[in-house]
């Protein structure tokens, strides 16, 4: 007999599955759609486990019927899960619905009472009190209760889950008891390879959440060689004591509140997979290994992040031993970086945790000591606390700690003066600090302490963080404890790709000496220092100004995107830019009459041109409010540097112009504030345009943490070695004083002892050293002090003479005072030349840019010792400004707008060429397609000589400027079909 492939077999695999876990197979003729439940199920439940409370009611008349009453409004009222954990009062009985999971095995009569539980699967439910013969797949009950429904779809009978779904949201009235909201807890709709839920059946409007594991690290299931891809449903995840456990600490009922309309809402939380399967594996890897491991969560923005640090926060608090006797925990730290999350965080925690009064708040260090020492259960608190969690629990030895930390940046602070950014050293207003260096920078020179755990939640780990959190596998690498990768996100549509939609602007300038002398410069450095300097002038600001108003205006308020509510964010590279940027944009608003205004955000204050700036000064209002009044429909650009680059969740931001270089960990955040989905403005896309990075430096930024980020190999820390037999070699310091420094520096001896040895070095320094050994060694001792800050909290080891010459060196270089010529003579090079050409061009098309869907592997931070002549190659400045020229106008003596109408009209030559239809556009072989090409854009120069004569040369005569031309036209020829070339060229 053929094997059966039908809808009703699948149902019979599944209800098999459920019946060899200990569930009945339900009869639906007992199902009662009035109340929504199995009356028989339900009644054999209560007289077999409380007769005594029946016994209460059943002299009075029709009882029974007054007891289904009294349920079916509480659950009305209630919900379901309300129902389930507290019971049902009725007159002088209480009626227990639920016995709850045993925590042990210990107490038999616990376990006696959980298995009197009746879980049943009931298929073909006739739900419908007005329309009998309409039937769902199949309910899962427990004690007659209907806690989940399954809409099934076999692909080999034409239909999939996608059906399902249309099926919940056509055919399957919310007015009915069984899909009125609360009255179960969620609904499924399932095919053998996806699973999608929603807790509430609202017609049309119904939202499903996608179910499912991933599949190499995207959206889908894995293949199971042992069955359906979806058999994790019914065999992991909805076992009788999985259930029963989601139903105590998963589910939950949330009531939210409008802050402007005050109006409520309630929301049914049902966990999606990752969120139960990281809970649940940290909590059982806890359980079975005890406390003093680390945890790196790493989860996509999009991932329901607070959620699950919620839900893991309150479990950690209930955990217990193997032998079910002893918590785990004395308490449970929660640190995040914002306030605001902080609160988000506390709320949602009171609203989750079943027990109250367990949440306390940590607003200074006082109360997180007091906290701590008292034993408060779970603890909430700001990164800029940690470093007095990280003393407390060094001195709290006797307790054990959990410490959840979230990644929440410290976006709109922009500078900070806590205790972390001590050790961290200067920076300048460039420079970010994030949460990973402020944790690692205060728990430097500490080992991981046996009595804590740590379980740090970040979507973009950095080498450091993955070799502290991370767990090492057999081959050496690090790993995140568990993934939700950007890519799986993206795919299920909980975040919007970033990165399908950017387009690059280049620059183009020439500059020109203004001096008769030609100094000498270290080249690298002026390449860099001339392309600041151009790209800040104002001239330049405001040709891209220009640029970005233009193209909001055009493609983003004028095609009213996310209804016309859609807003820009404009990152600039400091405050000086992002000031002249607010100007320039204001300017051009101002001159196309648009309706809206722009904001400008930064930290503390600037001058320039003789007057000083601050936010509230040219906003109009405090710093503190830019977030709430960007809201509002009279600003629609925010002009930052840096702040709001990361942990600005603003669902309304469609646009990003880039101004500033991104890298790393940095480009993900800046541009991920654009990720945000928002369904009901219709928000489907997004736009980046940037004017500094290239499309190959973004996707390098982004490749490393789109699917899973590891570590190859821990830190080489022997540079350390190097650096300090340089250092020791200088004879600036005997180590008798860096002993006695550190000596005194522990016993916390008063500053006036301390500071005579360090004044004897500094006179040696002065004395012994030339200017450029001073520069040198200052450069190797903050070098020392930096990079033994970053391994010290991540490597294993015990140096003590590495200890103590870190915080010698720490308070000696601020006391090192040297004459940086080669910096002073790098900044004189802005005063030897004048900017005479600027101009811009779109680089290419918006583009997709595509990332590695391969696991990606960071490389460690292994630095070498640098020095004072470490840089690039000396040349005069003659040669700098014509590498500079050429780097940056390709040698061709044509404006960018020149340039555009020269390269269209010899596009146009080629696809009038008879030969280009056969040779090229039809022509399947890529290689022999090429070479025609190169010779039809030859032919076209050729067909040009007389009145291009520059191009001609400059093609016959350059072969980079061949290449590009070649590139270019090539690049045309694939966006753009004939006629579109044709009109192209008729327009110019």
């Amino acid at each position: 007999m053929p094997s059966q492939m039908n809808e009703a077999a699948l149902e019979s695999h599944i209800e098999n599955a459920f019946l060899a876990d200990g569930y009945e197979a339900g009869n639906p003729a007992n199902f009662d759609s009035h109340f929504a439940l199995d009356t028989e199920v339900f009644w054999r439940f209560m007289e077999t486990t409380q007769p005594k409370e029946l016994d209460k009611l059943s002299s009075q008349h029709n009882w029974q019927r007054m007891v289904l009453e009294r349920l079916d409004r509480k659950i009305k009222s209630d919900g379901i899960l309300s129902v389930l954990k507290k019971g049902l009062s009725i007159d002088n009985a209480h009626l227990t619905l639920l016995y709850r999971t045993p925590y042990n095995r210990l107490n038999p009569d616990v376990i006696k009472l959980f298995n009197s539980n009746i879980f049943t699967i009931t298929r073909q439910v006739h739900y419908s009190v007005s329309e009998p013969l309409k039937s769902v797949d199949m309910v899962l009950s427990i004690n007659g209760l209907p806690i989940a429904t399954f809409e099934l779809k076999n692909p080999w009978t034409g239909q999939n889950v996608n059906h399902a779904k249309k099926q919940y949201c056509n055919d399957r009235d919310p007015k009915e008891t069984l899909f009125q909201f609360r009255r179960c807890l969620v609904h499924f709709a399932v095919d053998p390879d996806l699973v999608f839920m929603t807790t509430k059946v609202d017609g049309a409007k119904t939202f499903f959440l996608p179910f499912n594991k991933g599949d190499k690290f995207g959206k889908g299931n894995p293949p199971n060689m042992l069955g359906h891809k979806t058999a994790y449903l019914w065999e992991e995840v909805l076992t009788r004591s999985s259930l029963t456990n989601i139903i105590e600490h998963f589910s939950k009922v949330v009531v939210e509140k409008d802050p402007k309309t005050k109006k409520k809402t309630c929301k049914l939380f049902f966990p999606r997979y990752h969120q139960l399967d990281v809970v649940r594996k940290i909590l059982a890897h806890v359980k079975e290994k005890g406390v003093g491991n680390s945890y790196l969560i790493q989860h996509s923005a999009g991932s329901g992040k607070t959620n699950s640090i919620t839900w893991l926060a309150y479990q950690l608090v209930e955990l217990y031993d193997q032998n079910g006797m002893n918590s785990i925990f004395d308490s449970v730290i929660v640190v995040t970086d914002r306030n605001v999350l902080d609160k988000q965080l506390r709320d949602n925690i009171k609203q989750f945790a079943e027990v109250k009064n367990i949440v306390a708040p940590a607003h200074n260090s006082r109360e997180l000591k007091e906290n701590l020492e008292q034993g408060k259960k779970l603890i909430i608190t700001t990164v800029q606390k940690f470093p007095f969690i990280v003393e407390g629990i060094e001195d709290l030895s006797d307790k054990n700690f959990a410490v959840v930390i979230d990644e929440a940046h410290s976006s709109q602070s922009g500078r900070s003066a806590d205790l972390m950014n001590t050790s961290l050293g200067e920076r300048d207003e460039q420079e970010e600090v994030d949460w990973q260096d402020k944790i690692l920078a205060a728990i430097k020179g500490r080992r991981m302490n046996t009595n804590a755990s740590y379980f740090a939640f970040t979507a973009t780990p950095k080498p450091a963080t993955l070799e502290k959190f991370g767990t090492q596998d057999k081959d050496g690498k690090f790993v995140p404890f568990h993934l939700y990768s950007m890519r799986q996100a993206i795919e299920e549509g909980f975040i919007l790709d970033v990165l399908a939609n950017y387009t690059t602007y280049k620059s183009y300038y020439k500059i020109h000496k203004s001096i008769k002398d030609n100094p000498v410069f270290d080249n690298s450095k002026a390449q860099r220092k001339l392309k600041a300097f151009v790209e800040s002038n104002p001239k330049t600001i405001e040709a891209k100004a220009k640029v970005m108003v233009d193209h909001f205006v055009s493609s983003v308020w004028q095609k009213k995107k996310l209804k016309g509510k859609a807003k820009a964010m404009v990152v600039t590279q400091s405050i000086k830019s992002a000031i002249r940027y607010f100007f320039a944009i204001r300017k051009e608003l101002k001159e196309q009459n648009m309706p809206f205004g722009a904001l400008v955000a930064f930290s503390g204050d600037k001058t320039i041109d003789g007057v000083k700036h601050t936010e509230s000064s040219l906003n109009g209002f405090p710093g503190g409010e830019i977030a709430e009044k960007f809201k509002l429909d009279d600003y629609k650009i925010l002009i930052v540097a840096n702040k709001f680059q990361t942990g600005f969740d603003e669902p309304l931001l469609h646009s990003m112009y880039v101004d500033k270089r991104l890298q790393g960990v940095t480009a993900v955040q800046t541009l991920s504030r654009l990720n945000r989905c928002n369904d009901k403005m219709g928000k489907k896309d997004t736009f980046i345009l940037d004017f500094y990075n290239t499309v190959d430096e973004i996707k390098k930024a982004f490749d490393p943490f789109y699917t899973a980020t590891s570590l190859s190999e821990p830190t080489d820390i022997n540079v350390l070695h190097d650096i300090k037999e340089q250092l020791d070699s200088t004879g600036v310091y005997e180590w008798d004083e860096v002993e006695e420094f550190n000596k005194l520096f522990f016993e916390e001896a008063d500053a006036d002892r301390l500071s005579p040895i360090l004044d004897t070095v500094v006179e040696r320094f002065e004395k012994d050293l030339d200017d450029d050994e001073k520069i040198d060694f200052k450069i190797k001792a903050k070098q020392f002090v930096k990079i033994y800050s970053q391994v010290a909290s991540i490597i294993p080891f015990e140096n003590v003479d590495w200890e103590m010459l870190h915080w010698f060196l720490k308070f000696l270089i601020p006391k090192l005072k040297v004459k940086n010529t080669e910096d002073d003579k790098i900044d004189e090079l802005l005063n030897s030349i004048d900017l005479s050409t600027y101009g811009l061009q779109r680089s290419k098309l918006s583009v997709k840019i595509e990332l590695n869907s391969e696991e990606s592997e960071l490389l460690p931070q292994n630095p070498t010792p640098r020095g004072l002549h470490d840089g690039g190659e000396q040349d005069p400045l003659d040669e700098i400004i014509k590498i500079f020229n050429e780097h940056n106008f390709d040698g061709w003596n044509a404006t960018p707008e020149e340039q555009k109408i020269k390269i269209i009209n010899i596009a146009k030559h080629v696809v009038d060429n008879p030969k280009y239809a056969e040779q090229i556009a039809n022509n399947p072989d890529r290689q022999n397609s090429n070479i025609a090409l190169r010779k039809l854009i030859k032919l076209a120069v050729n067909s040009e000589r007389k009145r291009e004569l520059d191009l001609y040369k400059n093609y016959a005569n350059d072969k980079d400027f061949e290449q590009t031309i070649n590139s270019m036209i090539a690049g045309i020829l694939a966006h753009f079909s004939v006629n579109e070339i044709h009109e192209l060229a008729v327009n110019r």
